[in-house]
């Protein structure tokens, strides 16, 4: 008969699982947070690669001198870039064009589309169906807007003038060349006053209905009813509207390119389309283009900050 001892000593068949026993143990005691990390790794080294590392790489070109179609090495010049496009005039007269076309198309949407969002506010029949139809213009691409108002403005078969009452083409205007900036704020109004119904209506259809109903009580008036009820509770998603299209108007490219390409002359040369002139069309100046792309950004991130800092106060009040 074996000794005991001599099988307590001797090594368990059972060990083994034993041991990866442990090992799963392990791996089960890892908590649900890093996990999760572990499968947002990948994602986050994506995104750093794809967007951080441009992000800061385009920072570095923009204190040197280098083109990306030529083989010479980036040359560290300081804030050279800076200082000549913050002195060159015809910069300036971009941002000029950047800003009325940002001003005229921005305040058209929000009237237009709080307008819109008012009159679709109500239940109607088909009220749904309406809805959708003018919520299409803000699905298309860009690009197509651009190529089919292209066609629309067209002196000879496009329907625009007709629409207008210039029903002989000698007479009627040339919208791309006489009223080139006017003709791409119109197109912009089109596409992204949606945009801005949509924000309106949801407002809209959040505000209680006591308070219409006291204000009745009241004998208000539907004017007083609108200042002092309708628009000060929309007013904070009409400026998230005013934020997002500012922001975007700045940034406007496809839809110019599209209708214009910056043109006639530098009629429509918005900073955009200057940037990608800049970079594509002549000496192909990437360090320049990438301290006018920071430029922007700079406006960009300061114009949010306002408009953040006043909503943060319309909400405390």
């Amino acid at each position: 008969m074996d000794n005991p001892q001599e099988i307590a000593s001797s090594p368990s068949v059972a060990s083994p699982p034993f041991e990866a026993g442990v090992k799963r143990t392990r791996w089960g005691q890892l908590s649900d947070g890093t996990i999760q990390r572990l499968f947002i790794l990948p994602t986050l080294v994506l995104l750093i690669v794809w967007n951080i590392f441009p992000l800061f790489y385009s920072l570095y070109l923009s204190f040197t001198r280098y083109s990306h179609s030529g083989k010479l090495a980036p040359v560290w010049i300081g804030t050279a870039n800076y200082s000549s496009l913050l002195n060159d005039p015809k910069l300036w007269k971009s941002f000029a064009i950047t800003g009325r076309y940002a001003l005229f198309s921005v305040l058209l949407q929000i009237l237009i589309g709080f307008g819109l969002a008012l009159l679709l506010r109500a239940k109607f029949k088909a009220s749904g169906l309406i809805t959708t139809l003018i919520l299409i213009p803000m699905m298309l691409s860009p690009v197509v807007v651009g190529l089919f108002w292209k066609l629309i403005y067209n002196p000879l078969y496009g329907i625009f003038n007709y629409l207008i009452g210039f029903w002989n083409p000698s007479t009627a205007p040339i919208w791309l060349k006489d009223y080139a900036l006017w003709s791409i704020v119109i197109v912009d109004v089109w596409m992204w006053s949606p945009f801005v119904m949509l924000l309106c209506l949801s407002g809209l259809k959040a505000i209680p209905d006591y308070l219409y109903e006291a204000a009745a009580i009241d004998r208000a008036s539907s004017w007083r009813q609108f200042w002092r009820i309708t628009l000060p509770q929309v007013a904070p998603l009409l400026l998230i509207a005013v934020l997002f299209r500012t922001i975007e108007a700045i940034k406007a490219f496809d839809l110019v390119m599209g209708l214009t390409g910056g043109g006639p002359g530098n009629a429509t040369e918005t900073v955009s389309v200057a940037l990608y002139r800049m970079v594509f069309q002549g000496q192909a100046r990437t360090g320049p283009a990438s301290a006018l792309a920071y430029i922007v950004l700079i406006i960009i991130i300061a114009m949010s900050n306002i408009y953040v800092r006043y909503l943060n106060k319309m909400k405390e009040a």
